[in-house]
């Protein structure tokens, strides 16, 4: 059986608005059959709070704090919760629904693109975890405090090292297309997410902070040596290939992708009327 050819992406440091506009015009160049299946792997300048799809942001986002701290703020085209985009690699895989190598249910494609995780966590000698919710003991162990916060509790199939996340994924599914992206935390700070999520009271954002450490954990605090984002974009990279069976080769993206992404950032990612919508 032929591995399949796809193309893997490094962007280094990108500001919110160009990273999500470049996702969705890999998304849009892969559905017009124009460019092959892509992992991409990239970093945030500024640091940034992303929000998911359906998150209102008056409800869950202090934006004056946001501001204060300098942090960008974009919505993400996929679901989930808020993440602090920060010491952290995001990753995006974009593959057609009907690809061989993608199982067509949402929970399956999971499983396979977390395999792909957890080949990189071993790669950097961590014993990650793979967490299906199937039964109510599992759904138990692992259920949400309720906040904004994505690392808060992780979802089917996604990464867990000593029972904490460590790992926090979304996806969404246009034109036929697949897109996941998701944060590989390499530091937490969270005293600063906490600090731009709105809470009912000082009382409740403390009792979630403190949950919040229980189930969320970076790689860097389970490392005595520290990695950093080039020795992580290798590991995944790696993991990525042998977790699902892929041949990866590098590439960069291409003028027509180039184009549609500053279109996105001017028209869409930048812009009010979609990032404060809801």
């Amino acid at each position: 059986m032929t591995t399949t050819q796809w193309r893997l992406l490094d962007s280094g440091l990108k500001n919110s608005a160009e990273n999500m506009a470049i996702d969705e015009a890999i998304l849009t160049a892969h559905s017009e059959g124009k460019v092959p299946p892509t992992i991409r792997f990239y970093g945030w300048d500024p640091a940034t709070l992303s929000i998911g799809y359906f998150q209102k942001v008056h409800k869950e986002v202090d934006m004056d704090a946001l501001k204060e701290r300098g942090l960008g703020f974009v919505r993400r085209p996929t679901g989930g919760r808020a993440v602090l985009h920060d010491q952290e690699l995001t990753y995006s895989v974009v593959v057609r629904e009907d690809s061989p190598d993608m199982p067509t249910s949402v929970t399956q494609s999971y499983r396979v693109i977390s395999s792909g995780l957890l080949e990189g966590f071993r790669r950097l000698q961590l014993e990650a975890e793979m967490v299906p919710l199937e039964s109510e003991e599992e759904k138990a162990q692992y259920e949400s405090m309720g906040s904004a916060a994505c690392f808060d509790s992780p979802s089917n199939y996604e990464l867990v090292v000593e029972g904490r996340k460590v790992a926090g994924s979304a996806q969404t599914r246009q034109r036929g297309v697949i897109l996941q992206h998701g944060s590989i935390l390499l530091q937490l700070d969270v005293d600063q997410l906490f600090d731009v999520l709105r809470f009912p009271s000082e009382r409740v954002k403390e009792r979630m902070k403190k949950g919040f450490l229980t189930k969320a954990v970076a790689l860097n605090q389970l490392r005595e040596e520290p990695v950093t984002m080039e020795e992580a974009v290798d590991a995944f990279a790696y993991g990525f290939s042998k977790g699902m069976g892929i041949q990866l080769v590098r590439g960069e993206l291409t003028e027509d992708e180039k184009r549609l992404a500053e279109d996105l950032v001017n028209s869409r990612y930048s812009r009010d009327e979609w990032n404060l919508k809801k």
